[in-house]
């Protein structure tokens, strides 16, 4: 019992501004702030030598399988057939990858004038009907399809229902001096496939690839797709102190004579601020990607 009190008024201490901390809970004076974030780079740093063997590495998710059950999970919740994974496309969006990085373009359409359906022809795919869509700079397979879906455009190719087949890319190298991750998805459906009820004829259909702006919204869904357990438990651990500065700030009335009468009077409101354009930081670390 007496342990359970002990505990009870430290975390008192440590998270609620009252009297006997004067109204600045430990968790938001300078060695609280200190401890947080030592906490913090020594999340990130154990987590990347667990996961990449490299203090700063960055880890990529993003497989074909990843791809496919991410595109499939989008099309069941839409009561669409599931997307078989296809040899020959994945073959294709392969080749296609590796003719963006060698002739250095980021389009459907290459410099010297290939098209998409090209790569289709040379793997031997003939197709009734065919699609294409590309990505860039995602670390896992949930952000880039959230980007995909949050496009018209590229939302019609995942959600098509003439399509029964997919072939995926995933290839990193310098694309115009830059290191840069590419994803190609290749959707199809074989020539002399019975077509479905209400189709009307054959057709291909590119999303475009551009740098279009994401919106906020998306960019935001994207990024905590893209969290790491270690930076999930750093943002959530800033948004903790946030909500313990602002908490403080409440009762800035109370605080000490020496504190109201300087800029410390809204210390805790300038903390919680700073927490909070940490995390936004943090955030947008993992929202990376361009479709």
């Amino acid at each position: 019992m007496k342990l359970h009190k002990q505990i009870r008024h430290h975390a008192k201490m440590v998270f609620v501004p009252h009297k006997g901390n004067q109204y600045r809970p430990h968790l938001i004076r300078r060695y609280g702030i200190l401890t947080v974030l030592l906490l913090i780079v020594g999340l990130q740093a154990g987590y990347n030598i667990a996961s990449t063997g490299n203090v700063l590495g960055a880890q990529v998710s993003v497989t074909n399988n990843a791809l496919l059950d991410t595109t499939n999970a989008q099309r069941i919740a839409q009561n669409l057939p599931a997307l078989k994974l296809n040899v020959k496309l994945s073959e294709a969006a392969y080749q296609k990858a590796n003719d963006m990085f060698k002739q250095q373009y980021w389009a459907h359409a290459a410099p010297d004038g290939t098209t998409p359906w090209a790569w289709f022809s040379k793997v031997g795919y003939n197709y009734s009907y065919a699609g294409e869509n590309l990505a860039k700079n995602f670390t896992t397979a949930d952000a880039a399809t959230t980007a995909w879906m949050a496009s018209p455009e590229h939302r019609a190719n995942i959600l098509d229902v003439h399509y029964t087949d997919v072939g995926f890319a995933v290839m990193s190298g310098k694309l115009k001096g830059e290191n840069t991750l590419l994803i190609v998805a290749l959707y199809g459906r074989p020539a002399g496939d019975v077509a479905v009820a209400g189709a009307q004829a054959s057709g291909v259909t590119a999303a475009p690839a551009t740098t279009r702006p994401i919106s906020v919204i998306t960019r935001i869904g994207m990024s905590l797709q893209s969290l790491t357990p270690a930076a999930l438990g750093s943002v959530i651990l800033l948004i903790v102190m946030a909500g313990v500065a602002f908490t403080a700030h409440l009762y800035r009335n109370k605080l000490p004579k020496a504190f109201n009468r300087s800029w410390r009077r809204h210390h805790g409101l300038i903390k919680a601020a700073g927490m909070m354009s940490l995390v936004v930081m943090l955030v947008a670390l993992y929202g990376g990607g361009q479709i």
